[in-house]
């Protein structure tokens, strides 16, 4: 028997090569240029896909032999097929919650066009809902070089009441917009926030960070939102134009008024009925002062980690559960990326909140992300980790900072000791030009330091921290990276901060995923990773910079599955419903725009 059974066993393990090739495909692309960002940058023609994932690549007749009668075949038409973008910082359930209510001017090239939809929508929106135009550009990116005023603003917006959000600086308020939140003369400052008054006393709309957004945040949450039904809209209505940009992928870290779990209703939903097109792992942010290590201490003891509606494992599902803690873990701790102001100095309580916080997070090891704009405030965060790293040892434990815009090489080396990583954006693309006249062009030509970065081998995925601070357009991220430029086309960043093209989309795709220990299965395109990729609209690795900012996908794919595809893919794709309510801006302007 004994013997029978060993050539029975080894009969069985020559012949799987056999049964994985016979295998059938139930996606298959061709006819294309697939940088499949292995590591030797291979380029192939074709790939089958099935189950969810890469079958296999390689030349149009040897995968075409993979097709069978109910074989999806693509005819990529000798587009550049790269895999999905991985947002390693973004809003995306709080943007979604919202998208539906906002005009967006990411991408408007005039300040002209951005007044004249400014005035259209408002003449569409109806009493009782509000015009938002909320961040995602700046002065720079307009032909005129300049903010709109608030007579021009006032002009467009008539009697309707209009909040306009510039960055995490200032925003302004209509004079209907003041009237309906009752703004007035006697209204006083809140903490950290300024109402600008005109010589009489009287408030004038403009709303600034000094250098705490809470002001603009708090303003914000105050206008009216979407019914229930309109959020499950405006949620999917956002992740396509995600998918429309090449996103499969992205890692939400939480926000100011991004409540746990209350405002986690819809993309729940949306998980439970299979419904999400992009992997959406998320943190969860302390949101009160003093609360934090209650919160905290709440969450360990009733969410585990990779807890989500994806714990089932189906084929249908994308990853939708809890990370991690952040990218707040106390209030104390928020650096504000204002760079119009002074950086903030961090209060002398920061140090015992932080590693109470962390301590907790440490011992019952959760993974967290700290937001960390300024050199100064990671030494004093990193002073607080190697404390508890000394009591209770990380041991591996995943963690990264956010932002780190002005790290030190001392600090570096801190973070890499300690096993940390950090989660990159283009903040600088819309406030470069800001952060030359305060600290001048030498600190700025080293903001952020990749090349120190990438030599120390610390881990470090790309996001763009969309939709508020800068667009949640990967594109813009990926100019950045390769031209050293401000959406303003002002050149600052040294030379040798300035990426190739290949490493700066492995660290939108491969390097987000290192992030969080999960890019064994994603962030390439070969045999048995994850079926995430994009057909893009133009060739990214060739075309003029400049063409950078305009390229979009043609065809998504998501979990082996077509979830977005324009007109000239229309066929592969359900139709997307429109944005409700009716008067939303998305049914007239799209999201990020070309004009």
């Amino acid at each position: 028997m004994k013997p029978s059974f060993k050539i029975l066993a080894f009969l069985l393990i020559i012949s799987l090569p056999i049964f994985g090739q016979s295998k059938k495909a139930t996606l298959i692309v061709h006819h294309a240029i697939i940088h499949t960002l292995d590591n030797k940058n291979t380029i192939v023609e074709a790939m089958a896909v099935a189950d969810g994932k890469i079958l296999k690549t390689g030349k149009n007749s040897e995968i075409l032999k993979l097709k069978d009668k109910k074989t999806t075949i693509i005819d990529a038409k000798g587009k550049t097929i790269i895999p999905g973008i991985f947002d390693s910082h973004m809003h995306i359930i709080r943007g979604g919650r919202f998208y539906n209510t906002e005009l967006r001017w990411d991408g408007v090239r005039s300040l002209k066009r951005a007044l004249a939809i400014l005035k259209e929508q408002a003449q569409r929106t109806p009493k009782g809902q509000w015009v938002r135009v909320v961040g995602g550009w700046n002065a720079y990116q307009f032909e005129e070089k300049r903010l709109p005023t608030l007579a021009e603003i006032n002009e467009a917006t008539g009697d309707v009441p209009t909040f306009i959000l510039h960055l995490y600086g200032h925003a302004y308020l209509n004079k209907a917009g003041l009237e309906a939140l009752k703004i007035d003369a006697n209204t006083p400052n809140p903490n950290a926030g300024l109402i600008e008054k005109d010589p009489n006393g009287n408030p004038t709309g403009l709303l600034v960070a000094e250098p705490n957004a809470f002001i603009l945040y708090s303003t914000l949450a105050k206008l009216p939102e979407l019914t229930q039904e309109e959020k499950f809209n405006s949620t999917k209505q956002f992740m396509t134009e995600m998918n429309r940009l090449g996103v499969t992928a992205i890692m939400d870290a939480g926000g100011g008024f991004q409540n746990f779990p209350d405002d986690y209703g819809v993309t729940n939903g949306l998980c439970k009925d299979s419904d999400l097109t992009v992997r959406m792992p998320y943190y969860l942010f302390a949101q009160k002062a003093g609360t934090e290590l209650n919160d905290y201490t709440k969450w360990i003891n009733t969410v585990e980690i990779g807890e989500g509606c994806d714990d089932d494992h189906r084929s249908d599902k994308v990853e939708y559960h809890v990370q991690g803690a952040g990218e707040n873990l106390v209030m104390s701790a928020g650096d504000f990326e204002n760079f119009d102001k002074p950086r903030p100095e961090l209060s002398p309580a920061m140090e015992g909140q932080l590693k109470e916080v962390l301590s907790l997070l440490v011992k019952n090891k959760w993974p967290f992300r700290i937001h960390a704009t300024y050199n100064e405030s990671i030494t004093r965060f990193l002073n607080v980790i190697e404390d508890i790293n000394k009591e209770t040892p990380l041991n591996g434990l995943l963690w990264f900072f956010d932002h780190a815009e002005t790290v030190s090489v001392e600090n570096l080396k801190r973070i890499k000791a300690l096993n940390g990583g950090i989660a990159i954006q283009h903040r600088m693309a819309y406030q470069g030009e800001s952060f030359i006249k305060r600290y001048g062009k030498t600190a700025a030509a080293n903001t952020v330091p990749l090349k120190k970065i990438l030599e120390l081998g610390i881990k470090v995925g790309m996001g763009t921290d969309g939709t508020r601070v800068a667009s949640y357009n990967p594109w813009v991220g990926l100019y950045w990276l390769t031209t050293g430029k401000t959406l303003g086309g002002l050149k600052y960043m040294n030379d040798e901060n300035i990426l190739h093209r290949t490493k700066a989309l492995q660290l939108f795709t491969y390097g987000s995923a290192e992030l969080i220990n999960i890019e064994k299965d994603r962030g390439m395109l070969t045999a048995d990773k994850l079926a995430d990729f994009a057909i893009l609209s133009d060739d990214y690795f060739s075309v003029p910079e400049e063409k950078i900012l305009n390229i979009e996908s043609k065809l998504t794919v998501v979990n082996g599955k077509v979830i977005y595809a324009d007109n000239d893919f229309r066929t592969f794709a359900d139709e997307k419903p429109k944005a409700i309510p009716d008067w939303s801006p998305v049914n007239y302007f799209g999201g990020y725009q070309k004009n």
